[in-house]
């Protein structure tokens, strides 16, 4: 336990609420709750007279932020951590390193987009990095079940509002920088200087691991020590072969050529494989002993999951950017089909300016498409919908509102050798549709309607 807390309904006796004014609810509102719960004391911004001792600051989440990276971070010293950012491919990443520490007899978790995991071990998380609180929550969890290496998926927002504050990295990794969080970032550049952030957290004489082939990788090469991988780099992708349920990808290193099969497909995952490869052989383990037990390794939900129906293929994957809506189309492309479907829709209430592009990658690229609602969450769906339909050059859609529809749809509509792709949501288990959470799984779907 944590000597700070932040929600009242969670403070146990002895410890320090600290009331934050949040984007929708105001702590200071539950100080008597906190109180009533066993706090010895009170940090916030208002002028309070409180029956227990209470601190006054300028700005409680700074305050925050200070406090338990000053108290804390000494104690993360026996954790090896390592980060990855980027806009696509940080969940994969992060989980096929978490998956391959595991099997070559480390103890090692995992957070990120999809959760905290740790052995048997499931704690949701509501971002995809947490809140400092409750990701030095985590961090000691991790720490008192004997964690060695922790893997932490680093979005932009945590590097710009240091939610990671106190943290030291192992070893990093850069995937990409595509459109994404523009509604927070306003522009390219700005979304740029967040995520160049990571290398100030990066210990010295440690490395970052660099996409090589994204336009931005020149950017991350000012940190001194640096590795990359891609077409062209130190992990070098010499070829590959690319099926339905597995890759084979040659690549070398340091003038060795190595062969593998995995359990992942696509070509933006061959990436993201040399990227966990490349940061773990930075960290001392054997490219050949990871090799050995890939075959052992699988995506996270959500991530590429596939499933066979007679003769065809169902992938469900997350594919909410319209880099990463290209990315998979295009792999899917490439492996030998009859018909490429694509059921797709659009968030609410977040970036539209990438709604029609998202629109007409999916319509130009595939057969057939199925726009459908992904999370309209306060927003209007026809809104949503007319602003990925309104500069498609193409007729070849069609608009089911109701997202299990638009799977059984496409489903129904598979022949042999087709490939369906259901992109959007992929390990989420819920829909918000005015402001109501509703369960729902797009592979659960998939699952119950194909048996």
């Amino acid at each position: 336990m944590l000597l700070y807390e932040t929600n009242s309904k969670l403070v146990q006796k002895g410890q320090i609420f600290v009331a934050i004014k949040g984007h929708t609810v105001d702590g200071h509102k539950y100080i008597n709750e906190a109180i009533s719960n066993g706090a010895s004391k009170v940090v916030g911004e208002e002028d309070l007279e409180l029956p227990i001792p209470y601190e006054k600051v300028n700005d409680s989440q700074e305050y925050l932020k200070e406090v338990i990276a000053n108290t804390y971070s000494d104690k993360l010293k026996k954790l090896k951590i390592i980060g990855v950012t980027g806009t696509n491919g940080k969940t994969t990443s992060c989980y096929l390193i978490y998956e391959i520490l595991e099997q070559l007899g480390e103890n090692a978790a995992y957070l990120g987009t999809i959760g905290y995991y740790h052995n048997d071990e499931f704690i949701e998380v509501n971002n995809t990095t947490p809140d400092i609180l409750t990701l030095y929550k985590l961090l000691i969890h991790a720490i008192e079940s004997n964690v060695s290496y922790f893997v932490m998926e680093v979005s932009s927002h945590s590097l710009y509002e240091e939610r990671i504050k106190g943290l030291t990295f192992d070893a990093v990794g850069f995937t990409n920088l595509t459109e994404d969080h523009l509604d927070f970032h306003k522009n390219m550049e700005g979304y740029l200087q967040s995520k160049l952030k990571i290398l100030n957290y990066l210990k010295k004489d440690h490395f970052i691991l660099i996409n090589n082939d994204d336009e931005y990788a020149k950017y991350f090469k000012e940190s001194s020590n640096y590795l990359t991988y891609g077409m062209t780099g130190d992990f070098e992708i010499v070829n590959y072969e690319i099926k339905p349920d597995h890759t084979v990808i040659n690549f070398k290193y340091q003038n060795k050529n190595y062969n593998v099969q995995t359990n992942l497909t696509s070509l933006f995952n061959i990436y993201n494989y040399l990227n966990a490869i490349g940061i773990l052989s930075t960290l001392g383990f054997n490219i050949s002993d990871i090799i050995n037990i890939t075959k052992n390794i699988y995506p996270p939900k959500g991530r590429c999951e596939t499933y066979k129906k007679d003769n065809s293929y169902i992938v469900v994957d997350y594919a909410h950017t319209p880099d990463a809506v290209l990315k998979v189309i295009t792999s899917y492309q490439d492996i030998p089909h009859h018909h490429l479907i694509t059921i797709l829709g659009c968030g609410g209430d977040r970036d539209a300016f990438k709604r029609p592009i998202m629109g007409n990658i999916a319509t130009t690229l595939s057969d057939h498409v199925i726009f459908t609602n992904d999370n309209p969450r306060n927003e209007d769906e026809t809104h949503i919908m007319n602003d990925i339909i309104k500069d498609n050059k193409r007729d070849n859609y069609e608009i089911i509102y109701d997202r299990e529809e638009a799977i059984k749809k496409g489903i129904d509509l598979l022949e042999d050798e087709d490939i369906l792709l259901i992109l959007g949501k992929g390990h989420e288990n819920y829909q918000i549709i005015k402001g109501v959470k509703y369960h729902l799984d797009d592979a659960l779907i998939v699952k119950k309607y194909i048996n």
